[in-house]
């Protein structure tokens, strides 16, 4: 019999610079996980350092053992949509301000990069709510 899960843990960390300090240490501790502080830093900072600097999703699956384990998700879609515009930030009024505009191919790449962690059974649906994503960043997608 597999061991029970009995959480998950999300996160979003910049990669290749995990360190056993916050927002790490209050997380994990306060669960209890202290002891895989360390570990878990060094196994994130490996997987990702082909990644640096890029904010990450990571989701950490803790076992009622107090073990864990840890999936490292693409970049975060807003980040990726902002860098293909050449932005920092979006539009803070997004339906009256637009800050750019996003190709079609640079739509189908990003819904590519994205579909396994989407909520999508296709490339239409992943293009659709990357679409809707960049749209309340005060992106619009060329036509």
């Amino acid at each position: 019999m597999g061991k029970k899960i009995i959480g998950y843990i999300k996160m979003q960390l910049k990669g290749g610079s995990a360190n056993p300090g916050p927002p790490i240490a209050p997380i994990l501790g306060s669960k209890g996980l202290s002891q895989h502080m360390m570990n878990f830093c060094k196994d994130f900072n490996a997987k990702t350092k082909d990644k640096a600097g890029q904010v990450l999703p990571v989701v950490i699956t803790v076992y009622d053992d107090k073990t864990i384990e840890f999936v490292v998700k693409n970049e975060v879609s807003s980040v990726s949509i902002l860098k293909a515009v050449k932005k920092d930030k979006g539009s803070s009024v997004p339906n009256r301000d637009k800050i750019g505009q996003l190709s079609k191919v640079d739509l189908e790449r990003i819904a590519r990069e994205k579909m396994q962690d989407l909520n999508a059974y296709d490339l239409e649906g992943a293009k659709k709510i990357i679409a809707g994503t960049a749209r309340n960043l005060g992106v619009t997608i060329e036509q």
